[in-house]
């Protein structure tokens, strides 16, 4: 099973709508196997967002991640990145499709409520970014028979 990082950026945590994507998250199949709500600092967005420093718009980001408290959550599950990336919608609100956390949750292209690993390589490097490993915890629920094929979590 893969693991993906997520953060329900300040403008989920703002509006509330903390508890509905965990609840899609879950009601999809994808197990949370660690989850804290933390404040993020320039430094470790710098980190974060490499990609991005030097773009003229990279102080906004700053400005509106550092605004609130996140919540990061590290998501196992067969093809989570993929699925979760699927769930979450491109970038711009007003271009996800709906039934998209982005479609359903938002009109913008950087007020977009959540950030979801782009790769697998990605989402390891972001998980261990946010996460020591007694953080992320092995699990699977009771009910994961019913989300996935008795041959699908061997992979």
């Amino acid at each position: 099973m893969e693991i993906t990082l997520a953060i329900l950026k300040p403008s989920a945590v703002e509006r509330c709508l903390i508890g509905e994507i965990i609840s899609r998250i879950q009601r999809k199949g994808l197990v949370i196997s660690g989850m804290k709500m933390m404040q993020l600092d320039e430094k470790i967005l710098r980190e974060h967002y490499a990609h991005l420093v030097d773009k003229p718009f990279f102080p906004s980001i700053v400005k509106s991640m550092t605004a609130s408290p996140v919540v990061v959550m590290a998501i196992r599950g067969v093809e989570a990145v993929r699925v979760f990336r699927e769930m979450t919608g491109v970038t711009n609100g007003r271009n996800a499709a709906p039934g998209t956390l982005r479609g359903d949750f938002c009109m913008s292209g950087q007020a977009n409520i959540v950030h979801a690993s782009d790769t697998v390589e990605n989402a390891k490097t972001e998980v261990d970014r946010f996460f020591r490993p007694d953080e992320i915890f092995d699990w699977l629920p009771a009910d994961v028979d019913y989300y996935y094929g008795p041959d699908e979590l061997d992979n």
